[in-house]
């Protein structure tokens, strides 16, 4: 090979590199522009529709007094954001906790899973409004039915999941392990719990909204605190930026919890069994 085909094929795979860093940089700008191109459409659309229609501010106000609310009554949404991101913390660490442990006794117990799962479908197909006046009964007006049903909300998916997750081990695999003679607690923890994590990360996702859902529903039944209890009181009172407002901070909270579990899944996962979705 000549010193001049080489210096031609190092410039071909510059150039191949340099060539794929610039796509993948338009890709990333791509995915980080559109969102806001889709935000500020629907912004217009929604300001739009407002001034044509001439909407009273009591049914539907503009994008932009919704902003002047977010601003003047800063501290009171995020005084009552407090208690709602506590419960719903609360709520999600406090569901998916159990639905791990239990998921990891009904793989272990199949008896178990038949005995009750039944019982667990037919408690999620209940209505997350019945179950939340019986829970404020059951235990008081404080923060503990909220966190209640914020875990119940929690609860199903997480144990779904799990429950597939711990299951889907390769064969190959149990079969290495039953061959080195590993004892339960290897098996679970070097290979089952391993695989499930992709599964666990799917629930916890999901799981990471609804707790929000279900403190706001929790302090829809009963509560004087909290982004619940500012909704009712918003609605009540005509107060239609302030609702619009509280919503934005809800919804704003959630997005900010989705994220942070996927931050976190992109950190400890940095793989996907084949057979998941």
């Amino acid at each position: 090979m000549t010193l001049a085909t080489a210096i031609s094929q190092n410039e071909t795979v510059a150039d191949a590199e340099e060539g794929f860093r610039q796509a993948q940089r338009r890709i990333l700008l791509r995915r980080r522009l559109l969102p806001f191109v889709g935000v500020a459409t629907f912004l217009g659309v929604w300001a739009a529709l407002v001034y044509l229609f001439k909407v009273p501010p009591f049914v539907a106000p503009s994008p932009l007094l919704v902003a002047q609310t977010l601003v003047s009554k800063g501290d009171v949404l995020l005084a009552n954001l407090v208690p709602t991101a506590i419960e719903a913390l609360s709520g999600f660490l406090l569901g998916n906790l159990v639905a791990i442990v239990i998921a990891t006794a009904f793989v272990h117990k199949k008896t178990l899973e038949e005995t009750f799962f039944p019982t667990v479908v037919l408690i999620n197909t209940i209505p997350v409004v019945a179950k939340a006046p019986i829970l404020v009964l059951l235990l008081g007006n404080g923060m503990e039915p909220k966190i209640a049903i914020a875990a119940l909300i929690c609860f199903f998916p997480t144990l779904v999941n799990m429950v597939r997750g711990l299951e889907a081990v390769n064969p190959q695999a149990m079969e290495l392990m039953r061959v080195l003679s590993a004892s339960k607690r290897e098996v679970f923890f070097k290979l089952r719990l391993y695989n499930s994590l992709p599964y666990l990360f799917s629930a916890l996702k999901i799981s990471a909204s609804t707790s929000v859902v279900g403190a706001i529903v929790g302090e829809w039944i009963g509560s004087n605190v909290g982004i619940g209890a500012l909704i009712i009181q918003a609605t009540y009172s005509f107060d239609s930026a302030l609702l619009y407002a509280t919503v934005i901070v809800a919804s704003c909270f959630s997005m900010l919890f989705f994220l942070s579990v996927t931050m976190l899944e992109r950190r400890l996962v940095r793989w996907q069994p084949s057979n998941a979705h």
